[in-house]
Parts: structure tokens; sequence; C-alpha cells
């Protein structure tokens, strides 16, 4: 394990197993990561706004990461929220090297920061890696551009319905309950619908055996939900 101070073996584990490392050997990351640092807040707050210099990327060790942008009317687009073991602002460093979005954190998370400048030298080095690393950047852009793709085709209630059915564990056929990680505000904002839209949403999946407590989802029989949003 890398020397970072505030790691733990849990945290380098985490990190080796993001979809962006995960085929690299673990002595080859350390050499990787070399400069790489662990930070903390505990009061969340702004992490880089747009058009910010992309000098360093990030793994969710802990915690939650919102990406947005701005509409012209200053509210805030969600374009998309990382979660625990997600890579972010990877794509930044090799093109605008310009943070394309706001990132806000969420009280009590922990990040590991990777520099740019030392990394994209190192990947320099052996190029072996560079074909590895572009190709988990390029699964993960059609990875993106299937999902905007499968929103644009689905109604409002849909969205809603497939967003909860991601989630539900793997494997789970009949009956679930799903806590919302976001605010409905946040939800609607999301899945790229108005907060009213949302609320019309939920009345709808009534029918289909969804009823909501809160930011509890309860699910009366998930293989009917994926039917209905046409996710089977």
């Amino acid at each position: 394990m890398i020397p970072i101070p505030g790691l733990s073996a849990a945290d380098w584990a985490l990190a080796g197993a993001t979809p962006l490392f995960a085929e690299i050997d673990g002595d080859t990351l350390a050499w990787l990561l070399a400069g790489a640092s662990v930070s903390s807040f505990p009061d969340g707050g702004m992490l880089f706004s747009q058009g910010d210099p992309a000098d360093r990327f990030f793994v969710v060790l802990s915690g939650r990461v919102t990406l947005y942008a701005l509409t012209e009317a200053g509210d805030q687009s969600i374009i998309e929220v990382i979660d625990q073991g997600a890579t972010f602002a990877e794509g930044a460093i090799f093109a605008s090297a310009r943070y394309p979005l706001h990132a806000d954190v969420l009280a009590g998370t922990r990040l590991l920061e990777i520099p740019a400048a030392s990394f994209l030298r190192r990947l320099s080095e052996r190029h072996g890696l560079s074909a590895k690393l572009l190709a988990a950047l390029a699964r993960w852009q059609r990875r993106l551009m299937r999902e905007v793709v499968d929103l644009k085709a689905r109604s409002p209630v849909q969205r809603l319905g497939a967003y909860l059915l991601a989630l539900v564990a793997p494997g789970v056929d009949g009956p679930a309950d799903v806590r919302l990680p976001l605010s409905k505000t946040e939800l609607a904002s999301r899945i790229g619908i108005t907060p009213e839209s949302l609320s019309r949403a939920v009345q709808r999946l009534r029918p289909v055996g969804v009823v909501t407590e809160g930011r509890l989802f309860r699910i009366s029989d998930v293989g009917t939900l994926r039917r209905f949003c046409g996710t089977e």
C-alpha cells in the first residue's frame, strides 16, 4: 500500500477496485499514484468551480460529490452524483485541462486527490498504462451516452422508476425498499424533470406498486416495475 497519511487498507482496496484502476496491478498503481493525498470535508461545500484548472482528479473514499451546471437563471442542474468507490474529473485532466462542471461535496466526505501533473508524467513513461486508462475512460463515456439516450426515450414516470431500480440490490425480483440518496429536488434535476413532474411521477407509480414515505420508496414487486420501465 502506498504511504499516504489517512489512507487505510480498505481505502486502498476501494481505490484499486474503481473501473479506472481495476486492470492495474497493485505495485504499478502505487507507483502511479505517488503524491496523492487524502482530504476530508467535515462541513461539505464547494470542491471546484466550472472553468477552474483541472490540476487533480479524485476517488470518493466515503460520502458523495454532486457535479452540476448552472442554468441562466442561476439554478443548479445536476449532471452526476458520485458515490463511494467512484472516480471523477479524470476526463478533464486528459481533455480541456479545466473542470467542465461545478462540484460540491457532502458533509463528511473523504476524497483521494491525485495530482494531474505527476500522474500524467508517470503515464507518459508507460504507454501500456495509457492505453488501459483511455480504454476505461472510453467505457465510461459510452455508459454516459447510453444513459443520456435512455433518459430522453423515457417518460418522467419511467425515468423515476428506472432510477429506483438502479438502487435495488442485484438479484432482487420481489419486494424491495430503497432510500433516496438525494433530496427530491436534486432527484428531479438528476433525471431531467421538474419538481412538479416528479410529484406527478411519484403518484403515477402507485398503480405499479410503488409507494413512498419521505425518502423511502417501497416497491411491491421489482419485476413488475422493471417491465413497466422497459428495463428487463
